[in-house]
């Protein structure tokens, strides 16, 4: 049982980590831009609302209760970055944006997580207990989503404490760029 725990857990935080699959760390990126570390406790909920969301379908693909069309996931990820970035965009200016973004990011998770579904069903194979290995593969990616939110937090306030940058424009330069490359993603991987 520790030796599951001990082979899906660094599985799953190499799949938050792995630069090849950058479009996990883009929405990582882009959903916690516009904070600081002053901001962690909403930034801490953000993240795991999404891993709840990537843990819950992850389940229900790894025990069969749903099936997707991989093209048309793998095209509604970089869909998920290219909205989050937009909604940096938009002015927030009541306390239903908060709840919006946390709806989102709960709902893109859910998309994320279809996303690797189909790669971790085939690490599981035969595997008798799936439970703990699930378990330990959340824990792996929570835990790289957070080492990616804690770097991005501490560069940018020290961006912001060294220069005369101002919060909103790091969130503003960094969703435009956002913005650019999931338009790309999303133009490659439309499926045909």
């Amino acid at each position: 049982m520790m030796n599951d725990f001990s082979l899906y857990f660094p599985l799953g935080w190499e799949h938050i980590l792995d630069l090849n699959g950058y479009d996990h760390i883009l929405f990582i990126l882009v959903l916690c831009c516009a904070y600081t570390l002053r901001d962690w406790k909403k930034v801490l909920g953000l993240i795991t609302a999404f891993t709840l969301g990537h843990c819950a379908t992850l389940a229900l693909a790894v025990f069969k209760v749903v099936r997707v069309n991989v093209s048309w996931v793998e095209f509604l990820i970089p869909l998920t970055i290219f909205l989050t970035a937009i909604f940096n965009l938009l002015p927030k200016r009541s306390s239903n944006a908060s709840i919006g973004l946390y709806s989102a990011t709960l709902f893109f998770g859910l998309i994320h997580g279809l996303g690797f579904s189909n790669y971790l069903q085939s690490l599981l194979g035969k595997e008798e207990n799936v439970v703990v290995p699930l378990l330990a593969f959340n824990l792996g990616v929570e835990c790289g989503q957070i080492l990616v939110v804690l770097l991005t937090m501490v560069l940018t306030t020290l961006l912001l404490r060294m220069t005369t940058i101002r919060q909103q424009q790091i969130a503003l330069y960094l969703s435009i760029a956002v913005i650019g490359v999931s338009f790309y993603l999303m133009l490659e991987r439309y499926p045909l």
